[in-house]
């Protein structure tokens, strides 16, 4: 892991048993403390893992014939369905099983080609080791993660994992920060092993998430989200200014596109384009035609681009802009994206 500035100080206790009556307040001295000894027991975590537990774990996971099922109690409960939740976004079978529900019921779920993950801090949490026979009898595979040695779990499940856990970061070393931080770590890591394995596509990762803000980001293209046909403001370049301003105002695209009589893109006249030839034109303005005060280098973008791409190219240097053009490889005019459309399709 990356370093933190080094400080001098001790892991002070007193940070958290202060008596004063004074109204409470964080001291940035202490919350850097904090900080660099999170750091050094996460640390210690990846100095001591066991990577060859961790690929046998691992390869465990991707050779599964069946549903990879994760179960844990309390804080550990709450990241075994995380990391459940990151198995399936990657299109693996994997579900989450209370230990408690599954003694009234849910346990029928399981079969004999499944995997069942038991994560625990101490390694013998009561209902994990009432659940332990049951699984058992079901034919399912299990394998304990824990961090602490010789534990119960550890001696009745088909397989260990040892996450090392130097101290809980709080002070009396019993609320579960440090440990819940390595667990969710070693679950996302191993996720991302298999994801890898799989050699998951884009394409496949973004059709598990079509609805958020990946997926979009991942399926959209310029020509799913970009105005077209009677939406475009197009103009000619012998067009008046003055006569084209209602066409500036009214498709809500903030310019023009000016083309010529085959429909190719001759250049964009924006209305901070009309708001600066009126201020250095004066009346002159109306004689002059959008040709002639046009941008004739404006920013373009391919129907075939990812959406995404859009809104990077109007964010670039040296100034953003509000809007692309969208031409074939012809230089024809099919449509325009606006950064207002990109945003109100979710991305």
């Amino acid at each position: 892991m990356g370093s933190l500035p080094q400080s001098s100080s001790a892991y002070d206790l007193s940070f958290y048993t202060n008596s004063s009556s004074e109204e409470s307040s964080v001291n940035s001295k202490d919350l850097r403390v904090l900080f660099e000894s999170q750091q050094k027991y996460l640390n210690y975590f990846f100095q001591n893992l066991d990577l060859s537990q961790t690929l046998t774990f691992t390869q465990t996971l991707l050779n599964s014939k069946g549903t990879i099922f994760f179960s844990g109690v309390g804080k550990s409960g709450f990241v075994s369905q995380k990391i459940s939740q990151t198995l399936v976004s990657l299109g693996i079978r994997s579900s989450f099983l209370s230990p408690t529900d599954a003694l009234h019921g849910d346990i029928g779920i399981l079969s004999r080609s499944d995997i069942l993950v038991l994560f625990s801090k101490s390694g013998n949490t009561e209902e994990l080791m009432k659940l332990v026979p049951c699984a058992k009898a079901k034919g399912a595979y299990l394998i304990s993660v824990t961090s602490y040695q010789g534990n119960l779990l550890s001696g009745v499940c088909d397989f260990n994992v040892h996450l090392p856990l130097e101290r809980e970061l709080c002070p009396f070393d019993l609320a579960p920060v440090t440990s819940t931080a390595i667990q969710m770590v070693f679950g996302d890591t191993v996720a991302i092993a298999l994801m890898s394995a799989k050699n998951l596509s884009r394409d496949e990762y973004a059709a598990n998430h079509p609805a958020g803000r990946i997926g979009k980001s991942l399926i959209f293209k310029v020509k799913d989200v970009m105005k077209k046909q009677e939406e475009l403001p197009l103009c000619k370049e012998d067009d008046m200014i003055m006569d084209q301003l209602v066409e500036l105002t009214s498709k809500g695209c903030g310019c023009l596109l000016v083309i010529d009589e085959e429909h190719h893109l001759v250049g964009t006249f924006t209305d901070g384009d009309l708001r600066r030839t009126l201020k250095a034109s004066g009346e002159g303005i109306f004689k002059l035609t959008v040709g002639q005060m046009c941008n004739r280098n404006p920013r373009i973008i391919d129907p075939e681009a990812m959406a995404v791409e859009a809104m990077q190219k109007m964010e670039s240097p040296p100034s953003p802009v509000q809007f692309l053009p969208v031409v074939n490889h012809q230089n024809v005019v099919i449509g325009i994206i606006t950064l207002h459309g990109l945003v109100s399709a979710g991305l």
